[in-house]
Order: structure tokens, then sequence, then C-alpha cells
């Protein structure tokens, strides 16, 4: 039960966070549904923490690519995972941001006094994305099932010409501007003067912080393994995009993948499509202590914006940053270490320009920019590029990361951002203390 509500906003706890293995799309989980990895990690997080189910006030989650069979995936998960089927749960859908989502709703509810306990986080299954039919099919189907002879069932396929019978694959475009984000991520580039080199440099920092991170056993504790159903003959332990080996000269080969001609964005500075999941154990400060648990870390503040999709579609975070900091009370040289979602090198390298420059603050109505970031502090341990992106379970990742690395740093502050479809950025600051 929810304590009672008191005067004032109470502190939030992330007392742990977990996620499965981030694998490619059509590998190791390809016989998965975005149902089946959120149940494991929900499921396996309850076991580490040794939590008690019964205490467990809501389960918030989230996908982007939605199960058809299964849309309201927060309670599917409650469900699936064996949790008590009191448990209360709602389902969120920030596009990338989704699990960022899924945490601020959750941690409004505690620090209001709604809840005390609370599982959030996201899942995805690339492998498992739904196959729509066209409209004039999808109508000959519903015609035919009204049918009550044979002739009456098979009478409205007549009408259908061969186009409507091929299959409609979900779009990764927007839906306003009809650019998909790779597009959109190249006029980015273009228009802000961000070099190929640059693009891979980010990419290979990626990957080498990632694999350094596997290797030092960082995501040891972070990471679950995974016995892989239904047959359980294999076990996924890692990640399998990082590319431990790769090299500038290694990513400078590759070709451009949307403008094949004058682009520079390719298969190697950008997110790959993933399967996986992630999910975050919140609680007020004050369950966590009274439950002998030692908090990760404290969210100290969040935040998110909006810009238009047809101009700078992934800038959403860099408009967020300015609120999330004044909201914390602190300014860009408070934050000891910053986590950027890598959608794409061209993404992050965007974002970190315009938050150092006078003409974006001008534009975006700022007295004067955010500042510099420190890229010996960016994405230390890797980021989306080299660990893949699950667009629903990235945000908690991402949460869990940099609060392990501040606990071995033994540093106090950091701040998260993400850029999602639609124009839209969050950004949430982190602190141990």
């Amino acid at each position: 039960m929810a304590s009672e509500k008191r005067n004032g906003p109470r502190r939030v706890a992330i007392v742990r966070g977990l996620r499965t293995p981030f694998v490619k799309a059509g590998s190791v989980f390809s016989g998965l549904t975005a149902l089946d990895l959120g149940r494991l990690v929900v499921q396996e997080l309850v076991q580490k923490t040794d939590l008690d189910p019964n205490i467990i006030d809501q389960v918030v989650f989230g996908q982007v690519i939605p199960t058809l069979t299964a849309p309201s995936i927060a309670r599917e998960v409650v469900i699936a995972a064996g949790l008590p089927k009191t448990i209360d749960a709602f389902t969120v859908s920030r596009a990338c941001a989704t699990s960022i989502q899924a945490m601020t709703a959750a941690a409004n509810a505690i620090a209001t006094g709604e809840a005390d306990v609370i599982i959030a986080g996201g899942t995805e299954s690339m492998s498992d994305a739904p196959i729509f039919t066209s409209r004039p099919l999808a109508h000959a189907l519903v015609a035919a099932s009204k049918g009550r002879s044979l002739p009456d069932k098979l009478k409205p396929f007549q009408r259908l010409k061969a186009r409507d019978l091929l299959p409609v694959p979900p779009a990764i475009a927007e839906y306003s501007t009809g650019m998909t984000m790779g597009e959109s991520a190249e006029k980015m580039a273009k228009e802000n003067g961000i070099s190929r080199e640059e693009q891979d440099r980010i990419a290979y920092n990626s990957h080498r912080n990632a694999a350094k991170a596997w290797k030092d056993g960082l995501f040891d504790n972070e990471v679950m393994h995974v016995v892989v159903p239904p047959k359980f003959d294999k076990t996924a332990e890692r990640d399998n995009i990082v590319r431990e080996g790769t090299s500038m000269e290694a990513l400078g080969q590759l070709k451009p993948a949307f403008d094949r001609k004058y682009g520079t964005i390719t298969a190697g500075n950008a997110s790959p499509l993933t399967d996986g999941a992630a999910a975050l154990l919140l609680m007020s400060e004050e369950k966590a202590r009274a439950l002998g648990y030692e908090p990760l870390g404290f969210l100290r503040s969040h935040a998110y914006a909006a810009t238009d999709p047809g101009d700078q579609l992934l800038q959403g975070p860099a408009y967020a940053v300015p609120t999330a900091l004044k909201r914390a009370g602190m300014t860009l040289t408070d934050i000891d270490l910053v986590e950027m979602h890598e959608a794409f090198a061209a993404q992050v390298a965007s974002n970190l320009q315009a938050l150092a420059s006078p003409a974006f603050a001008k534009k975006a109505g700022w007295s004067a920019p955010v500042g510099e970031i420190d890229r010996e502090r960016l994405n230390v341990t890797g980021g989306s590029i080299a660990l893949g992106h699950p667009f629903g379970a990235t945000g908690a990742r991402i949460v869990t990361q940099a609060l392990n690395e501040l606990k071995r740093r033994n540093k106090n502050t950091a701040m998260c951002t993400v850029c999602a479809a639609g124009g839209l950025g969050a950004v949430v600051i982190l602190e141990r203390a």
C-alpha cells in the first residue's frame, strides 16, 4: 500500500536497474516477443532484488512498435511475470524515450504519495514487428468474415488487385514529413556541418567504450543472462552488436545508407534495429531505507521538449536540457557524467553543437548557450550505436548505466538525454546523494 500523501514531493529513489542483453534483430531473440522479453526482465529484477511482489504498487511499461495481440503491454507483463494480479499497471509510449516516460510517470506517482514501489521500463522486439495488410485487403477480410456461404466469403476478394495482396511493413518514417529517421539525421548532418569523420569518431568511441566495459565486467551486474525459450538450448549473456575490433579505417570504408551519393550516415555510425528489454525498480526514499535497500541514486529533475520535426527532428534534447537543469538548480558544470542516446552519431554531434552554440541559444530563446559537454564524460561505457537500441528499453538502460558508473567513479550527478520521433526530447538529471 502507498503511504499517505505528504506535504511537498517525496524523494524518488532508483533502487536497481536491469536489462536483457541487447541483440541485433533477427538473431538470438528472433523467436521471442516483446512480451516475452518484458516478462523475463521483470521476473529477474524481482528475484535479484529479493523483492516481495506483494508490495509492488504499480508497473509502468511501454513499447514503441505495438504487439497487436497484447497492446496493453504493462498489464500483460504483470500477468505473464506471475506477479499478483491485483497490481495496477498502465502502458506508455513516447517513441525512443518510452522508458524515460515510464520512469518519470512512476516517479511522479511516488513523489506525490500515490505509490511507494513501482517497476518501470520498456521492451521491444524488432524481430516481431507487426506486418499490416493493405486497406483493400483488410476490407475484403472483414467482408469475407460476414459471408454465410463459401461464394459469399470469396466474393470480396474478386475485386482485389495484385498490389493489394502485398504486405505493408511498419513505417519508420515521420507521418508529418514522410522522411525516415535516417533521412532526417542526414538532413541534420548537412545543415549543421557535421562531418563524416566526426560521426565515425563518435561511433568508434561508442564501440571502444562498450567493448572495454564488457571486458572489465562493468555490465555483469546490470545485464541478465537469458536462457532462450522455448528450447532453452542457448543462452544470451551479452550484447551481440559491440564491435571490439572496429577502427576508424573500417568505419570509413562503409558506404552511405540514405543519401548514397553525398551522404555521411552509414550502418556503422547509426544504431541498429535491436531486440531487448530493461526495467527499473523505483521507491520512495523512505520506503527503500525501511526495506534495507541502498538506492543506486535519485531522480533530481526531468524535462521534455518538442521541436518542428521538419526542421531538426532529433534536436529535442537540446531544447529540454536547460529546463531540466533549471529544475535541478544546476548548470552544466555541476554534471559529472552525460549519457546521450546515440540514435545516429550525427544527432549526437548536432545536439552537442547546439548546446554550445550562441546562434542556437538565440533561436531557442535562451539568454546564453548551455555550454560545451566534455567528450571524456560522454557515454563513457558505450552508447546505443554499440550496445543497440530497442526503442522502448533504451531510456532505462541509460539510467542504469549512468548510476552504476557514478558509483564506480564516486561521482554524484549525471544527465541522461534521449531524442525521439516527432521532434521530441527527454532529459533526466540523476544524483547519488
